[in-house]
């Protein structure tokens, strides 16, 4: 099989992305991106991204999983601990998240440290989850071989019944990473695919160093 993608080709000229009209503090940029998707409504999942990380069998793998808080300390997102990536991330922390826009021809591009989120915070995401998504948290050994489909669903009937009129208590397994940024890189699409891209690097007083990258 062979297929030919090279007439794929896009004009990007939507927005420029300059030094000029950039804040000093990448996190600030990154929430004006997003809501500027938001509010285009053109996205179903804006909170979606890519985790990239170093896996035990020294492969890179990247998965796309939902951000579900961003703060001035970093980005969270929650999964089980004994999954692939949980026990990449646990083996090594430094790990990368991408957002692709391409609605408003954007991509940023976050390189930084993950750590377990306090149980306290965890927990509380945890309650406020559809208790059929708490469920599938428990009954689901992630990444692991399963039998069939059938051996989940029928977890998830023993469950049900478990738990019906209960509480559903978060397994210790599962909870929240924050990753701390430590670069973040912002890309615009330009014409002549002399695109826009500004890198934030912290520095050792906690500053942002800008510089724009060639495209």
């Amino acid at each position: 099989m062979h297929e030919d993608l090279g007439n794929y080709r896009k004009v990007y000229q939507k927005e420029q992305l300059l030094e000029s009209n950039v804040p000093e503090n990448p996190l600030e940029l990154f929430r004006n991106w997003f809501y500027e998707l938001e509010a285009h409504g053109s996205s179903d999942e804006p909170n979606a991204m890519s985790v990239a990380t170093k896996g035990l069998d020294g492969f890179p793998k990247t998965r796309v999983v939902l951000l579900k808080r961003f703060t001035a300390e970093g980005f969270v997102f929650y999964t089980n601990y004994n999954s692939e990536k949980g026990k990449a991330i646990a083996a090594d922390p430094r790990v990368c998240l991408s957002f692709f826009w391409p609605q408003l021809e954007r991509q940023v591009i976050i390189k930084g440290t993950a750590e377990k989120l306090a149980e306290n915070l965890s927990d509380g995401y945890f309650d406020s989850r559809p208790d059929g998504s708490k469920l599938g948290a428990i009954v689901s050994p992630q990444s692991e071989v399963v039998d069939s489909r059938e051996t989940l669903e029928e977890g998830l009937r023993q469950l049900e019944e478990k738990y019906k009129g209960k509480e559903i208590p978060r397994p210790d397994f599962w909870g929240g990473f924050l990753v701390r940024p430590q670069s973040m890189e912002f890309w615009q699409g330009r014409p002549n695919r002399l695109h826009d891209r500004i890198r934030y690097e912290l520095q050792e007083d906690w500053n942002w160093k800008i510089q724009r990258l060639a495209p």
